[in-house]
């Protein structure tokens, strides 16, 4: 099967799935954090209805993004990036894809695991995956943690880089995600 012709930036789809996605992951972590030392009661518990509507709105949207990039080829890395670099980059988008998906299901999990509903935005009502499970429940609140640390890691690094490419080298990394770009071309 031949190479798909690369475009020269990311298209119109491309870019609201990828900043949709960002912002919504912001949201997650402010509704977190403001949940996180609440005592349990009606406002911690809209929080956490809210923050799992927005997981699973995460999950819905980075399989319609992974279906996306597996038909529409993304543009090449530039060219004068060193293979250290280029293995960075493949890399931190890698951990994103498995983190969009990680996340949400682990709280999926672990919602299921307590025996509490996981509904979307009260308009319906995800099943249970597993029965409940309090040593279950407890592992996977564990794994979501360090998830959304590892989440958190990457998501800056990733900024940063887009930052360095910009400012340092100068190239189109960052432009071409933009909807107003520099770059040309293709619409992925």
């Amino acid at each position: 099967m031949p190479n798909p012709v690369r475009p020269a930036r990311y298209g119109a789809v491309a870019q609201l799935l990828h900043w949709v996605i960002a912002a919504l992951i912001v949201v997650q972590f402010t509704l977190a954090y403001l949940a996180d030392d609440l005592p349990l009661g009606v406002r911690k518990l809209a929080l956490l209805a809210r923050h799992k509507s927005f997981g699973m709105t995460v999950l819905m949207l980075a399989l319609v993004r992974l279906l996306w990039r597996a038909t529409h080829a993304a543009p090449e890395l530039p060219a004068r990036m060193n293979a250290a670099e280029r293995l960075l980059a493949r890399g931190t988008h890698l951990a994103f894809y498995v983190l969009l998906f990680a996340m949400p299901l682990t709280g999926w999990l672990m919602s299921s695991a307590k025996a509490y509903s996981v509904s979307w935005f009260g308009l319906f009502t995800w099943p249970n995956l597993i029965a409940k499970n309090e040593r279950a429940f407890e592992l996977l609140r564990d794994v979501h943690d360090d998830l959304s640390v590892a989440l958190l890691v990457i998501a800056v690094l990733h900024v940063l880089a887009a930052l360095k490419h910009h400012f340092w080298d100068k190239d189109d990394v960052l432009a071409r995600m933009l909807p107003r770009g520099s770059s040309k071309g293709g619409s992925t």
